[in-house]
């Protein structure tokens, strides 16, 4: 069977809720592997729920379906606050990512409650603000940033990470609508050790999936590259 498109691998899939500091329930999910503990954890951070983003957002729905059976990572999603999908409805409204600094604590309470190993943040457009404005209060070993327009982080908050301890790596796509390459470069020279990935034919939306796939990879060459390269195929029962 091809690994493609909707594929969902086998994995231990729990809906859970996350309760913020503000009074809120959020709604989720934990995809963890079929029959051993993860090596990595993803704390995924979802785009702009006003432009449609949400935890099925495709990218963060394909890790969760594919990276517990192939690269053996546990994969945590959920709606911030007044965000619906399938899964439900999280309480609250959009704060345009000022209160979502209590969604992104929340996550990451329950990341400390279950003992998930090695936590690191994805976030993917407006995700991406919220893991570089909140993302240094949080033992994380890092963030990945896919498709940032640095709309909402400031140059002040991008430049707090020079010098962490914590890796930033950044996947930019070559044709984004907001942050190209060349513009990257420039907008993340304040974190000298940050890792720029430019992702020739790339969209913001990381449509397709020859783009799906580049995506995983290499959030996987980050979090545990001994799972690569990430088979294509996968055994029909």
């Amino acid at each position: 069977m091809e690994i493609r498109g909707p594929v969902e691998l086998p994995a231990r899939r729990e809906d859970i809720e996350l309760q913020t500091l503000d009074g809120l329930t959020l709604v989720g999910e934990l995809s963890l592997p079929v029959d051993r503990e993860p090596v990595a954890t993803l704390v995924t951070l979802h785009p702009l729920p006003t432009a449609g983003g949400f935890m099925d957002s495709h990218i963060l729905r394909k890790a969760a379906a594919r990276l517990p059976a192939l690269a053996d990572l546990a994969v945590l999603r959920f709606n911030t606050r007044g965000t619906a999908s399938p899964r439900g409805t999280s309480d609250g409204e959009f704060d345009g990512g000022r209160a979502e600094a209590f969604d992104v604590a929340a996550a990451m309470d329950l990341v400390r409650d279950r003992a998930l190993p090695e936590p690191w943040l994805v976030g993917w457009s407006f995700g991406t603000e919220l893991a570089l404005k909140y993302g240094r209060d949080h033992d994380v070993r890092g963030v990945i940033l896919l498709s940032p327009p640095l709309h909402r982080a400031t140059p002040e908050e991008v430049a707090a990470w020079a010098g962490d301890h914590r890796r930033v790596v950044v996947l930019v796509p070559e044709f984004d609508d907001y942050l190209r390459p060349d513009a990257a470069t420039e907008r993340f020279a304040s974190v000298p050790d940050a890792t720029l990935i430019a992702v020739e034919g790339g969209k913001h939306l990381w449509v397709g999936e020859t783009q799906t796939r580049r995506v995983l990879t290499e959030i996987v060459g980050v979090v545990n590259p001994s799972a690569l390269p990430l088979p294509e195929e996968w055994p029909t029962p």
